[in-house]
């Protein structure tokens, strides 16, 4: 059979040979005494078992998988873990116990990640994703299951066990070991595991927030809403750490989070988004982006669906009421840059009021004059006559208005782009570009007499 496509029942009718590993000592006797109790046994009797001696025999598991390398071994005592966890994910704290505090409880399974088959590599993922997240915090600063720091025993530290979990979590979103199993697993312990802001920077670091963006997308099928979700919730953890916040900003995570809120009616991935855009809402531009990605209209309408949860609910109440806020703190500046950078120019007010260009004239330098820039593209790239007729007008109010203008437009290299437009079938481009040239030539003054 196939491992990527074995179940844990299926391993587990498997009769493992526990006598024969006590012969060749790869366990002890106390091990096989523990192993014949506990299986091929009933659900209601190994929770005794574990509830009564549970750290035993989270020992005897991790030695078996520390000492025994037969594959089918491997697989049966990880699919024995996994049932145990499943069924009560609380008892991954039995493997914090203090009386395994001389065991690496870590290692084994950061080592099978990357050995193996898939069924090794998913269930190790899950059970160490389980077992980092019921640590006691206190802990970290020492070593892993609490052994004081200046032992002699070589214990793996939290740390690498992070960051190894992270490495392995972007390689399967890079190139997954199975193919449809491989982005959803990585996914859904991401979404447990970047609770932790020490998770979260070496998921940044690790350059693994791209590796997300594409997986938002709306979603019809149950697995693919799932995927969906988790993505998402991801995104949320994530906008809560300032760096990752810095990549978001610069990626198309805003228009795909905007475009799945608009079109699900799953209610759980409405949520998350909605809270995710609330929490980005107050950081740098995404308040003007939303605002341009006609945000404030998709929040009314949700608020016209029948949503049952409440936090919903008020977290829609919440970005309506940030988003109405942040449209009166836009400067004329902020609305005039966003035009520009969406690319499309019209004959908005902003364009022919000088007190725009006198207030906002030093706001052209930020960025290296960034906002110039586009504009110098714009007549390099776009094929609307209205967009290139007002891109020549605002580098023509540009040099009116700045002391260096003229220079720093030149500089630019807009004199020969401009010129190329002089002969443009548009009347209108034509005379703007006419103006752009009279002004980088002959100076605000006699522009504006040869214009009048």
């Amino acid at each position: 059979m196939d491992h990527a496509e074995l179940s844990t029942e299926q391993v587990l009718k498997r009769d493992i040979p526990w006598e024969t590993y006590m012969t060749t000592k790869l366990i002890s006797g106390t091990g096989l005494q523990l192993l014949r109790r506990y299986d091929n046994r009933s659900e209601s009797y190994r929770a005794q078992l574990l509830d009564d001696d549970g750290p035993a025999y989270v020992k005897v598991f991790v030695s078996i998988l520390r000492d025994i390398f037969k594959e089918e071994t491997v697989e049966y005592v990880l699919a024995l873990m996994d049932e145990m966890l499943t069924a009560n994910p609380k008892r991954a704290r039995l493997f914090h116990d203090k009386s395994l505090a001389n065991e690496d409880t870590y290692e084994p399974f950061l080592r099978l990640l990357w050995k193996g088959n898939w069924f090794i590599q998913e269930k190790s993922c899950k059970i160490l994703s389980l077992i980092v997240s019921a640590r006691p915090r206190a802990l970290d600063g020492v070593i892993a299951n609490g052994e004081a720091s200046n032992s002699k025993k070589n214990i793996t530290c939290i740390g690498d066990v992070l960051k190894g979990l992270v490495e392995w979590l972007c390689a399967q979103l890079k190139n997954p070991s199975h193919p449809t199993r491989g982005v959803p697993t990585a996914v859904n312990c991401l979404a447990a595991l970047l609770k932790e802001p020490v998770v979260r920077s070496s998921f940044v670091r690790a350059d693994g927030v791209k590796l997300l963006i594409p997986l938002i997308s709306p979603a019809s099928t149950q697995q693919s809403i799932q995927l969906l979700y988790e993505t998402c919730l991801c995104i949320w953890l994530l906008s809560y750490y300032e760096p990752a916040i810095e990549f978001l900003a610069t990626s198309r995570a805003l228009q795909r989070l905007v475009e799945v809120v608009k079109s699900s009616t799953k209610e759980k991935v409405v949520r998350v988004i909605v809270l995710t855009l609330r929490n980005l809402l107050p950081k740098g531009t995404f308040g003007a982006q939303m605002v341009d990605l006609s945000l404030p209209q998709i929040v009314q309408s949700l608020k016209t669906q029948a949503w049952s949860d409440e936090d919903l609910l008020e977290a829609l109440n919440q970005l309506e009421e940030g988003l109405k806020d942040n449209i009166k703190k836009l400067s004329s500046f902020d609305k005039y840059k966003q035009e520009v950078l969406l690319g499309h120019l019209d004959w908005t007010p902003v364009h022919k009021d000088p007190l725009f260009w006198r207030d906002n004239i030093t706001s052209f330098e930020e960025n290296d004059f960034q906002i110039l820039r586009v504009l110098i593209t714009i007549l390099d790239t776009s094929n609307d006559p209205r967009s290139l007729a007002v891109a020549c007008y605002d580098l023509s109010q540009f040099i009116q208005y700045h002391p260096a203008g003229r220079i720093i437009v030149t500089d630019l290299k807009a004199k020969e782009r401009a010129m190329k437009l002089m002969n443009h079938e548009n009347a209108e481009v034509t005379k703007n570009a006419l103006l752009c040239i009279q002004r980088l030539f002959l100076g605000s003054k006699y522009a504006s007499f040869l214009q009048a």
